[in-house]
Formats: C-alpha cells, structure tokens, sequence
C-alpha cells in the first residue's frame, strides 16, 4: 500500500471520527479507484484498524491498534525533523543497532528507528534492557550536531531532560534524574538512555540517541530481579493504560525544542533544567568508576556535563563516566 494513500486515509478518517464517509467520497478526496479503497481499508483491517462498513452510509474508523507504526506517531507531529522519518520493527534484536547502519548510510537528522519489541536492548556498559512487546517505547534517533566530540555527553543530559518535561506534561508524573542517564519516579528506574557516537577527530558525525522508556509494562512482566527496581508510566498511573504514540509524539517536540535552543544557546539553561531534576545534587553519593570508589557530596555538573564530586577533605572529584548510588 503506498504510504502516501495510506496516511491520507488515515488522516481523513482521523479527522471525521464520527462520521460515516463514503467509498465514492474517499475515491475522489484520494483520486484512486473505490476498489482501491476497499483493497486499502481491508490491509489497515488486518494491521488491527477497526472499521466499521454500513451500506449506503460508507466508512467509519473506531478502533486503533495499540502498536507504534509510522502513520500513528506521525499524526498531529508538529517537529521539523525528529520523528519525520520513521523505520518501524515488530522485533529486532536493537533499535541502536539499525540506527547505527542508518546514519552511516546517511539517513538524514531526526531519523527515529521504533520496535515494539528488542531481544537484545541494552543500556550503559552493555547492560540488557528488557523491552517486552507492545508494552514500552524502545527507539534511538539520529542527531548530527555541528559539535566538536567532547560535547557529545551533553546530548545525553539533554536527552533527559526533555523527557522529564515530556512525561510531566503530558501525564503529570513527577520525575527525578539520576546522572547521566536514569530517570527515576518514586526511587524507580522508568526510563534509561543511551548516546553513543560517531566522530572524526574535530567532529561529530552522527549522535545515536537510544532511549527506553517503560510505558505500559506490569510489574509482572518485569523480571524477579527487577521488580523491586523498575516501574513503569501506567504503574505510576495506577495501572492506567497511556497511549504510546501519543507519548512518543509530545518526547520528539519537546527533544526537538531542547535541541534548537542548545544549538543556539549552548549548554548552560540544559545545566540549570538538569540540576533542578536532579536527585543526587546536595547528597551523599558513591561513584563506581573503572578505578574504584568515590564518596562524598555531589556538587553539580560542570558546563560539559560532567559531575562534581566533593570529598570529605574538600578535594573535587570530576567523573566522566561511573555508576552512582545515593
């Protein structure tokens, strides 16, 4: 089925969804045949589109899969890059993987690579990252940042802090980040990202922004080891189903415009919005680097994103990349 006839399909039945439309009518605002139209109705039926046919009365769609294809995240989408083109998976073994092939294809910025579902996510330090079907946002996006490489880590609390805002907005769960790349709700891990790079000596080539976020997931589908750890959006709504594409939609406008605003203005208003998310700022923390162990008060992040550390005797530590713990 053409994208282009299948997404003007869908946008006429979006935006008459009371209204019963007739196959003449849809042939002559799609200037395709009536056979065409019904051979196009009868495919998006069998993605699991409801769509109810009276006789002299035409077409009407009342019910929607719950699955994050191109056509639904895409609707209503009011970014100029990020999320305008999407390559979506029913399983793959990782959404970083194929994006990785992507941009050094040349896909161009924005390029946005969903699954419902990742037999092999992962996290930081190659960590899994379990993404069970149907039930999270798993996707990673293509950012090319006229950036030299050393700030790269910044895309990462970037990242971050437009999800919060996201999330906060569009569901009204309050969140905490814990450095660089868990936000938290309640003490639990909902969402965990994950920038990896490309770069020449002097620049980036490409930024691969993975992202993870635990939408609908019940506490079941967790593993035993996890549950006491993780939480999910709809657990922290009382066990309210929340509607992934609408999610994905609200995370790419407010990413977009973090984005721009950074480009524009540098790092400093993302420092001050983390630091205000922040769990750990003022707190007695340990830091589990590749050399060991360091404890004492966080202090903040330094304007390229790397965190401050104080120790007992007042000395500052500056850790680039460790695992934190309150």
């Amino acid at each position: 089925m053409p994208s282009s006839i299948r997404e003007e399909l869908l946008a006429v039945f979006n935006n008459e969804k009371e209204t019963y439309i007739s196959g003449q009518m849809l042939s002559e605002k799609l200037n395709c045949t009536r056979t065409a139209i019904w051979k196009h109705i009868e495919e998006l039926r069998n993605e699991g589109y409801v769509i109810e046919a009276v006789q002299k009365r035409g077409y009407r769609m009342t019910g929607r899969p719950d699955k994050l294809s191109s056509d639904v995240v895409k609707r209503n989408l009011t970014t100029n890059k990020i999320g305008q083109n999407i390559h979506f998976y029913e399983t793959t073994p990782s959404t970083q993987r194929i994006a990785h092939l992507l941009a050094q294809q040349g896909k161009p910025e924005g390029t946005v690579v969903f699954a419902e579902e990742q037999t092999e996510g992962k996290g930081r330090l190659d960590r899994s990252w379990h993404s069970p079907v149907g039930a999270g946002i798993w996707m990673s996006i293509i950012l090319r940042p006229n950036l030299p490489p050393q700030h790269a880590p910044q895309l990462t609390l970037l990242a971050a802090v437009a999800i919060v805002r996201a999330i906060e907005s569009e569901l009204n769960i309050t969140c905490e980040i814990k450095w660089p790349n868990d936000i938290l709700i309640n003490g639990k891990k909902a969402v965990g990202i994950l920038t990896e790079l490309h770069a020449e000596a002097d620049r980036i080539n490409s930024v691969i922004v993975g992202i993870g976020i635990n939408v609908n997931t019940t506490k079941e589908e967790f593993p035993s080891e996890l549950q006491h750890l993780a939480t999910s959006l709809s657990l922290e709504k009382g066990g309210d189903k929340i509607d992934r594409a609408s999610l994905a939609r609200v995370i790419f406008e407010s990413l977009e415009e973090m984005y721009e605003k950074y480009l524009e203005h540098g790092f400093t208003f993302i420092k001050l919005l983390w630091e205000s998310y922040s769990v750990s700022i003022g707190k007695q923390i340990i830091a589990r680097t590749i050399s060991g162990e360091i404890r004492g008060y966080a202090r903040g992040i330094t304007d390229e994103g790397v965190l401050m550390i104080e120790e007992s005797d007042g000395k500052i530590q500056y850790i680039h990349s460790a695992d934190i713990e309150l």
